[in-house]
């Protein structure tokens, strides 16, 4: 009965489908049910979880992204009066209007390649995460995160690097997430040891 409930569950939660606005989604990439991707684009082998928001985001390849993770989005106006939309020009969940200023501010929020981000995060619009960067669960991360860091805390804060810093600047020079599919399958056997598979390659 429990495992029928469980089954039960989790067909209503894959039911409910995503909402994709103004977006790519590369063939091979996965958005879970809940979440709402405007604007963005996710390149090949990445997915996002359960009920995340991305905006105006750009989500590079092999990213793994659980779910409630929250990125992007936009700004009010802090220099004005007001920061309410109901003094802006544009549409928004309010109806009044006492002015119609026009204010748009739109920034890109960027993901770099091979990134992984824990449950919950929140990544404030316009921050760039570097290549194979980790962030920890319930993170709020509101400055650039560099290639290779793990960051995890409110707000987001160094804890270690993933790798030397001659490992990290022979990845980032490898870029092995742009090779194709069956260069990769040639690696991948070798991808335990990133040092190892690094001087196979002549890139130590």
């Amino acid at each position: 009965m429990s495992s029928f409930g469980y089954i039960f569950s989790r067909l209503l939660k894959k039911a409910r489908g995503s909402a994709i606005a103004g977006s790519v989604i590369h063939r091979t990439s996965k958005i879970e049910s809940g979440s709402t991707i405007v604007r963005s684009n996710f390149d090949r082998h990445s997915f996002c979880g359960y009920d995340c928001t991305f905006i105006d985001c750009d989500v590079g390849a092999f990213c793994s992204i659980a779910g409630g993770v929250v990125a992007g989005g936009a700004r009010h106006p802090m220099e004005y009066v007001s920061t309410s939309p109901v003094f802006l020009a544009h549409r928004d969940s309010v109806t009044t209007k006492f002015s119609r200023h026009p204010y748009r501010w739109t920034t890109r929020t960027t993901i770099g390649h091979d990134v992984w981000i824990g449950e919950r995060c929140l990544i404030k619009a316009g921050v760039t995460i570097g290549h194979g960067a980790v962030v920890g669960m319930g993170s709020v991360v509101t400055k650039d995160v560099p290639p290779y860091a793990i960051v995890a805390g409110n707000p987001a804060r160094l804890i270690r690097m993933r790798f030397q810093p001659h490992v990290i600047e022979a990845l980032l020079k490898m870029e092995w997430w742009n090779l194709h599919d069956e260069e990769l399958r040639r690696l991948a056997p070798h991808f335990p040891d990133p040092e190892r598979m690094l001087r196979q390659e002549g890139l130590l």
